[in-house]
């Protein structure tokens, strides 16, 4: 499975349950890495979402403790283990290179032992924040394995990086 996300230079994620900053081109890159993907993401991040709805093109599976929580358009799952079976049941046939963990910020930091693939916008700015991501440069096991060309939008820089986990399988 993988995790994308964008963060800033303290691995800031989120404020307020929405992104830190409005990047066109990260949102391009997030568009196209997921398309036709399968997106795992919590409630709150689903409401983030314009108009609180799935994102088209995508299976969309939200992962919440709450039991009474139905959204159409989604797939609804109460535990990681309810999650693994659904990806992994019979006749779905989904790799999980197909996966994308999409947030929040609890769920990502649940996710991060069955990922080996995280693809990373790193933003070259101070943002405020009050969700944060691990530091990845600080995983021992974790290799950055591809960059892209530095990218500016109305003076913020960014790039693109992809963390892998070394000698990992898919989990």
């Amino acid at each position: 499975m993988n995790i994308i996300l964008a963060a800033d230079r303290n691995w800031g994620i989120g404020k307020d349950n929405d992104l830190l900053i409005h990047l066109p081109g990260d949102l391009a890159y997030f568009k196209k890495r997921t398309g036709g993907k399968i997106v795992v993401m919590g409630r709150k991040t689903l409401e983030s979402l314009p108009g609180g709805k799935p994102l088209p093109n995508r299976r969309n599976i939200v992962l919440t403790r709450n039991k009474d929580f139905h959204a159409e358009g989604t797939e609804v799952v109460h535990s990681i283990d309810e999650l693994i079976a659904l990806i992994k049941s019979p006749g779905q046939e989904i790799g999980t290179e197909d996966v994308f963990i999409i947030g929040g910020a609890d769920l990502y930091k649940q996710m991060i032992p069955y990922c080996d693939k995280f693809y990373i916008t790193k933003i070259y700015a101070d943002l405020p924040a009050d969700r944060y991501f691990v530091d990845l440069d600080k995983m021992e096991d974790l290799e950055v394995t591809w960059t892209a060309p530095e990218e500016e939008y109305n003076g913020t820089k960014y790039q693109f990086f992809l963390y892998e986990r070394k000698g990992g399988d898919d989990a």
